[in-house]
């Protein structure tokens, strides 16, 4: 019996073992199988912090949602006629505005006329052609140049008589001396041969003088022959020609004008409020009616003493940089006389557009691995150029360009978009008009 009791004690032991073992072998699967509900705690958390950075893009993008992308398909690029640059240093405020023209120095402009009455014979020269100093223009035939030539000959002819006369009167006069210490003339005899001598040699001084003014006249022309020649006095461009082929030319009048453009200078009006701001050596800005957006510089030399036609402003008078040509003198100008030096970073106007009631500029955006330049900096994808909107604050306006504040800020290598500004607004509006996004089609 007691045996018994035993083995079943044995027995209930053994089951309990075998219950422990199943129970721990349940748990030990239980907690493997748990592994992936883990795992997919981990991809829920992975999910999460993706919706935090979509987020975080969403927020950046409300930070910056006036800049809009433009983007160019190589067609579209070359129509626009896109050019890049960057921001200029200008003085926009410190300045005295003034208008004028330009103008020539008096040594700079030639009216080429001839000292005597004659007929034009040949014409070497047309209008817009450039003459260097001391070229044949033009030749004539004079019958007062002819008459000098004669005169000329006669003066040399009595230069040679009275010159062969000198040295019989000369000897008369000295046998007179003589003659009167013998007592054997009278003083009218000695006085007589004197001025006989004295005349000759006067006559010879009188015809050596003729001759020599005439020398320089016909010297003038450095004529072959009867033709005489027209010579340009001044290293130019011929503006006029005022003659045909037998024209008859009079004396002093203008045959040919002759300007030098590469001494032009500006004269401007400066009221008398501004007057004492203006000092010589101070820089001018100006451009031209017929060059917008074209600046040329200079430098104050001369300021007027006096007001002119009756107006209560003086001229300025300002030397042109070298450098600029094409320039021709009455040619309007805006000007700016820098008084001060107040510079600030600057665009042309044609950068600048105007949306919704604000400022933008466009510039090409940064380079990527999928992106090249081409020879005008401008930044492509695939064939395709890209451009970013920014907004910016405007200031002062002067001479076509206006003061520029950043709002967004312009990454490195980034260039601004100086022409072609308004097309690109025009195709994001057109896009955003469609529900695009800014891609041009």
């Amino acid at each position: 019996m007691k045996n018994i009791f035993k083995n079943k004690n044995i027995a209930v032991i053994g089951l309990l073992i075998l219950f422990l073992s199943i129970t721990l072998l349940f748990s030990c699967h239980n907690h493997d199988h748990s592994d992936p509900n883990h795992s997919h705690d981990d991809h829920g958390h992975t999910h999460d912090t993706h919706s935090d950075h979509e987020n975080h893009s969403d927020h950046e993008h409300n930070e910056h949602t006036d800049e809009k992308t433009v983007i160019l398909n190589k067609a579209q690029y070359l129509n626009a006629e896109i050019d890049t640059g960057w921001f200029a240093i200008k003085n926009l405020s410190d300045v005295v505005n003034a208008s004028g023209y330009t103008e020539l120095n008096p040594q700079n402009k030639a009216a080429v006329s001839m000292p005597l009455n004659g007929i034009i014979k040949t014409i070497k020269v047309i209008e817009g052609q450039y003459v260097k100093k001391g070229q044949e223009i033009a030749t004539m035939q004079s019958l007062e140049y002819s008459n000098m030539l004669l005169e000329k000959a006669k003066l040399n002819e009595e230069l040679v008589l009275s010159n062969a006369s000198i040295p019989f009167l000369q000897q008369e006069y000295e046998r007179q001396v003589q003659l009167g210490e013998d007592g054997a003339t009278s003083i009218q005899n000695l006085q007589k041969s004197n001025a006989d001598l004295q005349i000759e040699l006067a006559k010879v001084e009188s015809v050596k003088s003729q001759i020599s003014i005439l020398e320089q006249t016909i010297g003038m022309f450095n004529a072959n022959g009867i033709d005489l020649p027209v010579i340009a006095p001044i290293s130019g461009y011929i503006t006029h020609v005022d003659i045909n082929i037998g024209s008859a030319v009079e004396t002093n009048r203008t045959l040919f004008s002759i300007v030098n453009n590469n001494k032009m200078h500006v004269d401007l009006l400066v009221y008398e409020n501004d007057l004492a701001k203006i000092k010589v050596g101070q820089r001018v800005r100006f451009n031209l009616s017929d060059r917008p957006g074209i600046e040329v510089g200079g430098k104050i030399f001369n300021i007027g003493k006096s007001f002119e036609n009756n107006t209560k402003s003086v001229a300025v008078h300002a030397d042109i940089d070298k450098g600029n040509k094409n320039l021709i003198p009455g040619m309007y100008v805006n000007a700016l006389i820098d008084i001060g030096s107040n510079k600030v970073q600057a665009l042309p106007i044609d950068a600048i557009v105007e949306a919704e009631g604000r400022h933008f500029v466009f510039v090409s955006v940064s380079e990527s691995p999928n992106s090249t330049h081409d020879g005008n900096d401008q930044v492509k994808r695939n064939g395709e150029s890209v451009f970013l909107r920014l907004e910016v604050k405007t200031g002062a306006s002067q001479l076509g360009f206006t003061e520029i504040t950043m709002v967004d800020e312009i990454e490195d290598g980034n260039r601004i978009v100086t022409s072609g500004a308004y097309y690109l607004q025009s195709h994001l509006q057109k896009s955003e008009g469609a529900g695009g996004h800014g891609h041009a089609h």
